[in-house]
């Protein structure tokens, strides 16, 4: 009986794809056939759902079969499969718990394929698998969840934004993780998040909400995860999209050269075809407007009140749960707030007293946490006395050259972002430290000095301020920056436009013999307008709107060495000193009067970007030349400190590296030394490479010496007659051309 049962199972389980396919080309014709199938799925899914831990191995073979074949033709009877959807998410939703991981694993199947179907929608497809995502405790059932829902909310927003789902589930996590503070279930909603940031598909400041709370939560777990996010979501991203961008592209040349070479069919033609619209696909992303990616950290709310219940909660409070990696972890993020958003929390700086000692485990992680949080608008009274510590406690002629390395590299890395904080005292006694003979503190004070010449070389002594620090001291150029003071902004590289364009007209004129650039120059700005399409520009001159300034800024900078009398480079002149010093400041008028008087064309900006970039190569390039007049710390203020900075050359240390990582360390920049080897070498490689054997010569090279010890003791023992019969006799096996001797002899 149960044969018999099992064979007629079999059979209405082959008789599925058949039906499935007809009625798939022809519904009507095939109703019946369906009804009867459907009638079985009703009686199987009553049994079931009756008892479903009782359901036997024979019924839930035939439910899952049903489900599947039903699942494939259910846009075919809308009406009459209208309460399909409901019922498999009624059965996944309660019964998950306690079904067979296949049927399990179908109900999910079928789910997502009636919404590709459009028979449900994205949200209710995820309303019903993301709580069974997180009360679920079969792993490979959340593995499969979790991808399910990923891929739904990737292609609800492949084609446009979809604000309305995007704007529900990320309320829906906010609500996870704000909800129980204590649960590790929030873990998810942290996952899910970060891995939609990264595939840039949610890139707004409700997903930022969402990490923000969970790096304020009660769980241990859930606290690093957001904290990760907003230290290293951002770099995830940048690398993800490069990875993307340098995916190999199609070459279309090939392919069309292929398809004209072998033999023609459906198949390479279907083929050819998908090639050929991925190939259209990329280039119409390529020349799609690049979408505004702002970080994390700028879509904070409340930097300012988000940075200080970290601290409190975290760091302060005694009833953290926190070790000291996740501390650590914490410190840097709220110190890269400070720094960024250049918040004041005057309790984070005392702080830092009590771990700012070289015996302090992961010291160089807390240092660089304390440069991070170190910006311009922090009292120099609240950083001097960290700064002395520092020196103190680092910095002595007893301190190992690591120790001290990282003492006055963190000191310089403060002293960037506040030269305030430092006296006269203190700079010149660890500017005397640029004669150590431990290379790594050598540099680190000499890196120091450079900066102090740039922004006060007045607190050094004259013998250290060098030539230019001196000469800009005695013409008043360079002054002492007070506290609170900021920098005019400019537009960066604008003096490589100026130089530029002023090398253009000079080859114009000397082509066209013309002694002034006046017309010239007007010919120029028009054809570049002329260039952004705009059709007015000839009649913009007469229109009464604009006035030309054009011919005044070609005599301001054509005299500005003689005519300049308001400027301070053309009222002293005494010595060379200060004729290069007018030299110097005349460019800086030039710059401000081409931003000020003249509307850059979309022509300019194209070629200051393309004249940026060729200087940032020419300067990667020129290595230490071009970087001499550097500050030595010109990073980005996004960009983190790390400890590896702070530890210096002490990070690059034999010791701490492998033979390999040596090795690799020493040939890096060198060329490749495959080139020098000779044929013989090349030869013997190749033959390794096949696999082919070697000759007795070669063999005996690689013979252990311990092996060879026996024969070369009897060699050494042999008469004057032996040696003579020995080599008679390789001689006369040379001739015949080895031991077996040459064919044909």
């Amino acid at each position: 009986m149960v044969k018999r049962k099992l064979g007629a199972l079999e059979k209405v389980e082959a008789d599925l794809p058949n039906l499935q396919h007809k009625i798939r080309r022809d519904p009507k014709s095939y109703i019946e056939d369906f009804r009867a199938q459907h009638y079985q799925y009703e009686s199987h899914r009553e049994i079931f759902m009756a008892a479903p831990s009782a359901a036997t191995d024979t019924g839930i073979i035939s439910l899952r079969e049903l489900i599947d074949f039903i699942s494939h033709v259910a846009d075919c009877y809308p009406e009459i499969l209208k309460d399909f959807p409901q019922q498999l998410i009624d059965m996944l939703m309660q019964h998950h718990l306690v079904l067979e991981q296949e049927l399990r694993e179908k109900l999910v199947g079928s789910i997502v394929l009636l919404k590709k179907k459009d028979l449900i929608d994205s949200a209710t497809l995820l309303h019903t698998l993301f709580p069974i995502l997180i009360t679920t405790p079969s792993k490979t059932l959340r593995a499969l969840l979790f991808q399910k829902i990923l891929s739904e909310l990737r292609q609800a927003n492949s084609k446009t934004t979809n604000h309305k789902l995007n704007r529900t589930m990320q309320t829906v996590l906010f609500n996870l993780v704000a909800s129980d503070r204590t649960s590790s279930k929030a873990l998810w909603a942290i996952k899910l998040t970060r891995e939609l940031w990264k595939r840039q598909i949610w890139t707004d400041a409700k997903a930022v909400e969402v990490m923000k709370e969970a790096a304020l939560s009660d769980n241990e777990k859930v606290v690093v995860g957001g904290v990760r996010f907003f230290l290293g979501g951002d770099k995830e991203r940048e690398e993800m999209e490069d990875e993307s961008s340098d995916e190999e592209t199609l070459d279309i040349g090939r392919l069309r050269h292929n398809l004209q070479i072998n033999k023609k069919s459906k198949k390479k033609a279907r083929v050819a075809e998908k090639a050929m619209a991925i190939h259209k696909k990329k280039e119409r992303k390529k020349n799609q407007p690049h979408p505004l990616n702002f970080s994390a950290l700028h879509l904070l709310h409340d930097p300012q009140g988000f940075a200080e219940t970290l601290f409190s909660k975290h760091l302060q409070g005694s009833r953290s749960k926190l070790n000291l990696e996740q501390k650590l972890l914490v410190l840097q993020l709220v110190s890269r707030l400070v720094g960024l958003h250049k918040l004041h929390i005057m309790s984070l700086y005392s702080y830092f007293q009590k771990f700012l000692t070289p015996r302090q485990p992961s010291v160089t992680s807390f240092l660089a946490s304390l440069a991070q949080a170190t910006h311009d608008l922090v009292p120099p009274d609240v950083l001097e006395p960290l700064i002395q510590k520092i020196a103190n406690e680092f910095v002595s002629e007893a301190s190992a050259g690591e120790v001290a390395t990282a003492g006055l590299n963190a000191i310089r890395e403060i002293c960037v972002r506040q030269p305030l904080a430092m006296n006269e005292t203190l700079l010149q006694d660890l500017v005397m430290y640029k004669k150590s003979k431990d290379k790594g503190v050598m540099m680190a004070s000499k890196g120091l000095l450079s900066l102090y010449r740039d922004v006060g070389a007045q607190m050094l002594k004259k013998r250290d301020r060098g030539k230019e620090a001196s000469m800009s001291l005695r013409s008043g150029e360079k002054e002492q920056r007070r506290f609170g003071e900021q920098e005019i902004g400019g537009i960066e590289g604008l003096e490589l436009l100026e130089k530029w364009k002023e090398e253009e007209r000079r080859k114009k004129r000397e082509e066209k013999g013309l002694a002034s650039g006046d017309e010239d120059e007007e010919d120029d700005e028009e054809n570049d307008w002329a260039a952004w399409n705009v059709e007015d520009d000839e009649d913009s001159d007469d229109s009464g709107g604009w006035i030309n300034v054009e011919s005044d800024v070609e005599i301001e900078l054509s005299d500005s060495e003689d005519e300049g009398k308001d400027r301070p480079s053309k009222k002293t002149k005494q010595d060379d000193a200060e004729t290069k010093k007018g030299d110097a400041a005349a460019p800086e008028a030039k710059l401000s009067t081409l931003a000020t008087t003249r509307i850059l064309t979309p022509a300019d900006l194209a070629k200051l970007a393309e004249l940026r970039a060729q200087a940032s190569v020419n300067n990667a390039l020129n290595g230490s030349k071009s970087r001499r007049g550097a500050l030595p710390a010109a990073r980005h203020t996004d960009d983190p400190l790390t400890a590896e900075e702070i530890e210096g050359l002490a990070a690059l240390s034999a010791a701490k590296q492998t033979r390999e990582e040596r090795i690799a360390h020493a040939r890096e920049g060198k060329p490749d030394r495959d080139e020098h080897k000779s044929k013989e070498a090349r030869r013997r490689e190749r033959k390794q490479e096949q696999g082919k054997s070697t000759t007795n010569k070669e063999k005996a090279r690689r013979k252990n010496f311990l092996m060879t010890l026996g024969k070369a003791k009897s060699k050494n023992k042999r008469s004057l007659v032996e040696t003579r019969a020995v080599l008679k006799a390789h001689h006369d096996r040379q001739k015949r051309g080895g031991k077996r001797g040459n064919a044909g002899n």
